[in-house]
């Protein structure tokens, strides 16, 4: 019998819906079990209080529309101080819009708004937001805490509004008057625009795409309130401190919910850790096709931007101009996620077997418990005000320090930069402290006496944090060698160090996570020489030190203004060669690590007038796939 179409050709096979840059890996849908694990997870987040109240919310909406109000009033102000007609003064308006976890849906009690100011062409950032509205929002009773972050990459007022914390962003666009229907989303909203109206509009525009690019906004909302959960718990929840921030996440699930469209929660987070565990990276994470414009805006694009060729973990916003929204991830941090990742996977693993519950994925990562080693950076300042900027300024630069340790030991010493912070309220003054974990790099033998010296890393550190354009008196930050013996009691939440000897809930999660570390490292005899490097490192550190000490904690420090002395800090020496070898190793890594596409069924980034810069994952896809069948 012939199956030929009455135009005489053959029948077409029907094809799996397409989700992003590739086809789906599986349209399963949720079994029986998957169906319960999913009910007993959204129990757990109710019980975890991960939703605000009704209460709350529409508090929430009061705020933004007293915050419209008061724009919209300043906005006529400066409409009628330059001489417009009275029409325009009456048409004249600034609109308010969301974004990241407000606007996605996935916010929590507590949690800040980010939002968006819009205004006409004619009102600037520079005068008429950082200084007149300033002035404006420092008479109102309802405005607490306000800190305007002028010089940031996208300038940023910080307050809180009758106690909600918001983060007001500004963006002029090319219009006299602002329609209250604007659609930002159309790129015709860039034109004529300066780059950081850009950045600041990007994040609008990125939310409302991710939303239009998911199969299911409810699955991937409660999906991603589920990772960003578990990121915060174990410490890898900070964009600033080179870990991954809000939309860092969001990316992240929502290229799983296209990889699995009919997928409810509980499956979107077992394939989430199964997927990234696999993923190549530096490979890059993208919902769509890269596109040029004729806007001329860059791109991200590591063929023709050389500094796009080095970033460690590519997660491309979807919304032109397309940017790589991960760029601070370094290899220390890059290594503490894919750590995080394996270990989330081997629990879920054992969730799917009923051999483990919910609770123990989202247990704490038990930081001070995982190093021998630590530095110990405390902030201080005359008052709180002052402390709230410095401690910005400096917070927004540890992650240079990692990157210079990285630098300056060649990858060696291995640091691992802890986001949370922490009050010794012992103290009277203002203050707060950081913390990072030292180890030297797993399965490399030190030789005998080898040492890394980074006092000049530290050095170099606080000669740039005490570039701080509004620096004061009393402003100072101290950097000290730790030992875990010797760790602070206010970094416990009991206020002491719990006995070793005792056994810990956590010690289920971690021991898990070290299994599927180890499992992963090699053969014993690596671990072997591993557990002697770790302990040849906490010798060198704990050696008897020659150098200043404060009565903050009685550790040695580095002052403003002072000469750094930090004998203690001798974690492996750094020899004259080292800044030539890590400029060989560069010049190594100048070729675009992402692989080239070998079958017709792979993504592509495209570019206008320029050959598509195929993406691998594909093989991705397929390795995944394998475990599905």
């Amino acid at each position: 019998m012939d199956s030929r179409n009455p135009n005489g050709s053959l029948p077409q096979l029907s094809q799996p819906p397409k989700y992003g840059i590739t086809k789906p890996i599986s349209l399963a849908g949720p079994s029986e079990a998957d169906v319960q694990r999913n009910t007993e997870l959204e129990k757990f987040l109710i019980e975890s209080g991960l939703y605000e109240s009704k209460e709350e919310a529409a508090k929430r909406e009061e705020v933004l529309g007293r915050i419209t109000e008061i724009v919209k009033i300043w906005v006529k102000q400066l409409t009628r101080q330059r001489g417009y007609t009275d029409q325009m003064v009456e048409e004249a308006k600034a609109v308010i819009f969301t974004f990241g976890s407000y606007r996605l849906g996935v916010h929590g009690p507590g949690a800040d708004i980010d939002t968006l100011c819009v205004g006409p062409s004619y009102v600037n950032r520079e005068e008429d937001f950082f200084i007149i509205l300033h002035d404006i929002l420092a008479e109102m009773e309802e405005v607490t805490e306000l800190q305007p972050v002028p010089d940031a990459h996208v300038p940023v007022m910080k307050f809180k509004f009758q106690g909600i914390s918001i983060d007001l962003l500004y963006a002029s666009i090319s219009l006299l008057v602002v329609p209250d229907d604007l659609d930002i989303s159309c790129v015709s909203v860039l034109h004529n625009v300066d780059e950081q109206s850009v950045r600041s509009l990007n994040g609008c525009r990125v939310a409302d795409q991710i939303l239009k690019l998911v199969p299911n906004i409810e699955h991937f909302r409660t999906a991603l309130r589920c990772l960003k959960f578990w990121a915060k718990r174990r410490g890898v929840y900070s964009n600033v401190t080179g870990f991954l921030g809000g939309v860092n996440w969001a990316l992240l699930v929502a290229r799983i919910c296209q990889l699995y469209p009919n997928a409810i929660p509980s499956m979107l987070l077992s394939r989430f850790f199964r997927v990234y565990t696999q993923w190549r990276w530096p490979n890059p994470v993208m919902l769509c096709s890269i596109e040029e414009d004729e806007l001329g805006f860059p791109v991200w694009d590591p063929r023709k931007n050389p500094r796009d060729r080095f970033h460690h973990m590519p997660i491309i916003t979807p919304a032109y101009p397309c940017m790589n929204s991960s760029y601070n991830v370094s290899v220390s941090t890059l290594r503490v996620i894919m750590e995080q990742f394996q270990c989330g996977n081997g629990i879920c693993e054992e969730i799917e077997l009923n051999k483990a519950q919910w609770n123990t994925l989202f247990e704490r990562y038990l930081f001070f418990e995982a190093y021998k080693n630590y530095l110990q950076v405390d902030i201080v300042s005359a008052d709180a005000d002052d402390l709230l900027a410095w401690k910005g300024w400096t917070e927004s630069r540890l992650r240079l320090l990692t990157l210079k340790i990285e630098r300056d030991t060649n990858g060696m010493l291995q640091c691992h930069p802890y986001p949370n912070e922490y009050v010794d309220k012992s103290k009277l003054f203002p203050h707060c402290s950081f913390f990072m974990g030292l180890q030297r790099k797993e399965g490399v033998n030190g030789q005998e006496g080898q040492q890394f010296d980074i006092r000049g890393t530290v050095d170099e550190f606080r000669q740039e944090i005490s570039m701080y354009m509004y620096w004061k008196p009393g402003m100072d930050i101290y950097v000290s060698h730790v030992r875990r013996r010797q760790l602070p009691a206010f970094v416990f939440p009991d206020g002491y160090r719990r006995p070793r000897t005792l056994r810990h809930p956590s010690q289920h999660t971690e021991k898990a996570c070290e299994d599927v570390t180890r499992s992963q490292s090699g053969s014993a005899e690596r671990r072997i020489k591993r557990k002697h490097d770790d302990e040849a490192v906490d010798e060198k550190l704990s050696k008897p030190r020659d150098c200043s000490t404060s009565n903050f904690g009685g550790t040695s420090h580095i002052s403003i203004g002072q000469e750094a002395k930090l004998e203690h800090l001798r974690t492996g020496d750094v020899d004259s060669n080292s800044v030539d070898r890590l400029l060989d190793r560069d010049k190594r890594y100048e070729e675009i690590t992402i692989q080239q596409a070998r079958t017709d069924g792979q993504g592509s980034l495209t570019t206008c007038g320029l050959t598509s810069l195929h993406v691998d994952n594909l093989s991705i896809v397929r390795n995944v796939g394998s475990q599905e069948q």
